[in-house]
Protein backbone atom coordinates (compact mmCIF):
# COMPACT_ATOMS: atom_id res chain seq x y z
CA UNK A 1 0.00 0.00 0.00
CA UNK A 2 1.53 3.34 -1.09
CA UNK A 3 0.15 6.51 0.33
CA UNK A 4 0.36 8.99 -2.91
CA UNK A 5 0.01 12.55 -2.51
CA UNK A 6 -2.96 14.16 -4.95
CA UNK A 7 -2.73 17.84 -5.41
CA UNK A 8 -5.63 20.60 -4.84
CA UNK A 9 -6.11 20.95 -8.39
CA UNK A 10 -6.57 16.83 -8.90
CA UNK A 11 -8.39 16.17 -6.31
CA UNK A 12 -11.20 19.75 -7.13
CA UNK A 13 -11.48 18.14 -10.53
CA UNK A 14 -12.47 14.52 -8.90
CA UNK A 15 -14.99 16.19 -6.32
CA UNK A 16 -16.18 18.25 -9.50
CA UNK A 17 -16.87 15.24 -11.84
CA UNK A 18 -18.96 13.60 -8.87
CA UNK A 19 -21.31 16.79 -8.36
CA UNK A 20 -22.00 17.23 -12.30
CA UNK A 21 -23.02 13.76 -11.86
CA UNK A 22 -20.85 12.82 -15.54
CA UNK A 23 -20.07 9.09 -13.75
CA UNK A 24 -21.31 7.56 -9.97
CA UNK A 25 -18.20 8.23 -7.49
CA UNK A 26 -17.16 4.19 -7.55
CA UNK A 27 -16.67 4.88 -11.48
CA UNK A 28 -14.64 8.17 -11.33
CA UNK A 29 -12.74 6.18 -8.24
CA UNK A 30 -11.44 4.00 -10.48
CA UNK A 31 -10.75 5.07 -13.34
CA UNK A 32 -8.58 7.98 -11.42
CA UNK A 33 -6.93 4.93 -9.68
CA UNK A 34 -8.44 6.79 -5.90
CA UNK A 35 -9.75 4.72 -3.60
CA UNK A 36 -13.06 4.63 -2.94
CA UNK A 37 -12.86 6.00 0.16
CA UNK A 38 -10.79 8.84 -0.87
CA UNK A 39 -12.62 10.40 -2.91
CA UNK A 40 -15.62 10.13 -0.58
CA UNK A 41 -13.25 11.89 1.93
CA UNK A 42 -12.18 14.61 -0.57
CA UNK A 43 -16.26 15.31 -0.99
CA UNK A 44 -17.13 15.31 2.49
CA UNK A 45 -14.32 17.88 2.60
CA UNK A 46 -15.34 19.68 0.12
CA UNK A 47 -18.96 20.02 1.29
CA UNK A 48 -17.83 21.33 4.46
CA UNK A 49 -15.51 23.82 3.18
CA UNK A 50 -16.60 25.02 -0.13
CA UNK A 51 -14.95 27.84 -0.47
CA UNK A 52 -11.48 26.17 0.07
CA UNK A 53 -11.65 22.82 0.09
CA UNK A 54 -8.09 21.63 -0.63
CA UNK A 55 -5.19 24.11 1.20
CA UNK A 56 -2.50 21.38 0.43
CA UNK A 57 -0.33 18.96 2.59
CA UNK A 58 0.79 20.77 5.83
CA UNK A 59 -0.71 23.48 5.70
CA UNK A 60 -4.23 24.28 7.76
CA UNK A 61 -7.01 26.60 6.88
CA UNK A 62 -6.98 29.95 8.92
CA UNK A 63 -9.15 29.34 11.63
CA UNK A 64 -7.11 26.15 11.77
CA UNK A 65 -3.93 27.86 12.38
CA UNK A 66 -5.40 30.50 14.67
CA UNK A 67 -6.81 28.15 17.21
CA UNK A 68 -3.62 25.88 16.89
CA UNK A 69 -1.49 29.15 17.60
CA UNK A 70 -4.06 30.20 20.78
CA UNK A 71 -4.35 26.46 22.14
CA UNK A 72 -0.25 26.74 22.26
CA UNK A 73 0.01 30.43 23.60
CA UNK A 74 -2.52 28.84 26.54
CA UNK A 75 -0.38 26.08 26.93
CA UNK A 76 2.80 28.17 27.40
CA UNK A 77 0.61 30.88 29.96
CA UNK A 78 -0.39 28.14 32.06
CA UNK A 79 2.97 26.86 32.20
CA UNK A 80 4.16 30.06 33.01
CA UNK A 81 1.63 30.62 36.04
CA UNK A 82 2.70 27.19 37.28
CA UNK A 83 6.27 28.36 37.03
CA UNK A 84 5.50 31.71 39.19
CA UNK A 85 3.51 29.85 41.44
CA UNK A 86 6.51 27.81 42.71
CA UNK A 87 8.34 30.26 42.95
CA UNK A 88 6.60 32.24 44.88
CA UNK A 89 6.14 29.91 47.61
CA UNK A 90 9.56 29.30 47.36
CA UNK A 91 10.45 32.97 48.51
CA UNK A 92 7.43 33.69 50.82
CA UNK A 93 8.60 30.82 53.03
CA UNK A 94 12.08 32.53 54.03
CA UNK A 95 13.25 28.82 54.64
CA UNK A 96 11.26 28.73 57.84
Amino acid sequence: MTNQRYDATFKAQAVEWVWRKTKPARVIAAELGVPRKTLYRWLEVARHHPAAPFVGSGHLRADDQRLRDLERANRDLREENAILKKAMRIFTHDGK
